[in-house]
């Protein structure tokens, strides 16, 4: 999230003041970076118009410079924020990505775009991403429309979804929904449900996000990924300040390895989480994976999950 406070921030401060240099050491070890982009980037627009909704996030277009520097391929536009100041603005996002090399999935300036996967690469290796939300309606792309992939996963799967899965090709398939309210510290009943319809429809791996808390390992399944850099408040007892760093890796059997990197989020600045910060989200992280059936290791401070 790159708007509000980190939003001014990136007006007065190059991209390096929001993360430590072992971070940007830790993501360029990866071949390929996606990320929920949970804003647009514009200078345009104005709030949407929605009864009851209390946030807005915009980005200046110095954030798409931040997401270049820090290595991101692709991010996905499929949320509650994409739409915050409007079409326009969503529209302008995509130029600003554009203009920068990184390819965006879950939105579009109309419904075909918006729930069209793309395929990103890496020394041949190609990764075909897919994104989509559960909220808001309202959001939703249409056919002369802009807007996000917008399926309504509180009762079902759409038949688009199983069949954009199904239609990409690539050597490895992510799907990463919006999915399930904030704030909450396991996957909710229809989350739970319908992850596995995402599987058997072709998903390689599944990268959910939308609690702001990072929830556990289940199968193939990361079904919250938590926070990345933001200026939110903090929850005393889910402690979204604290986080993880994902790192994936993934062959054309599927994935092999997954390790963790605990983060301390502080106001509108990512580091490496120490101490009893790192302490808490090692035994967070053991306790919602155990309680899926899933082990946890930990090999020189990362946590790891092996799934051959």
């Amino acid at each position: 999230m790159l708007g509000r406070s980190v939003a001014e921030r990136l007006g007065v401060a190059p991209p390096e003041s929001l993360f430590t240099r072992d971070i940007l050491e830790i993501v360029h070890e990866a071949d390929l970076f996606a990320l929920n982009l949970e804003c647009c980037i514009s200078e345009r627009g104005r709030p949407w118009e929605a009864p009851g909704k209390p946030f807005f996030f915009r980005a200046p277009p110095a954030a798409a410079e931040a997401l270049a520097w820090l290595g991101v391929d692709c991010v996905t536009m499929a949320n509650n924020h994409a739409l915050d100041f409007g079409e326009q603005a969503l529209l302008d996002t995509f130029e600003h990505l554009a203009g920068v090399g990184i390819s965006w999935v879950g939105a579009g300036p109309d419904v075909e775009r918006a729930r069209a996967p793309v395929v990103i690469s890496s020394g041949g290796f190609r990764l075909g991403v897919l994104g989509v939300c559960d909220h808001p309606q309202d959001f939703a792309a249409g056919v002369d429309r802009p807007g996000v992939a917008f399926a309504d996963l509180r009762h079902g799967v759409p038949e688009w979804l199983p069949a954009a899965i199904g239609s990409i090709e690539a050597d490895a398939v992510l799907v990463t929904p919006h999915w399930g309210p904030n704030m909450a510290p396991a996957p909710v009943p229809h989350v739970l449900r319908w992850a596995p319809v995402l599987i058997e429809a072709g998903a390689t791996l599944i990268a959910g996000h939308s609690a702001h808390v990072f929830q556990g390992v289940q199968g193939r399944i990361l079904f919250d990924l938590g926070d990345f850099i933001d200026d939110y408040a903090v929850d005393p007892v889910l402690r979204n300040d604290l986080g993880l760093l994902w790192l994936v890796t993934l062959d054309p059997q599927g994935p092999r390895r997954l390790e963790g990197i605990p983060l301390f989020l502080d106001f509108c600045h990512t580091r490496l989480a120490d101490g009893e910060e790192a302490a808490w989200v090692r035994n967070r992280f053991r306790d919602a994976c155990a309680a899926m059936g899933t082990e946890v290791t930990e090999e020189g401070g990362r946590l790891v999950v092996a799934w051959r």
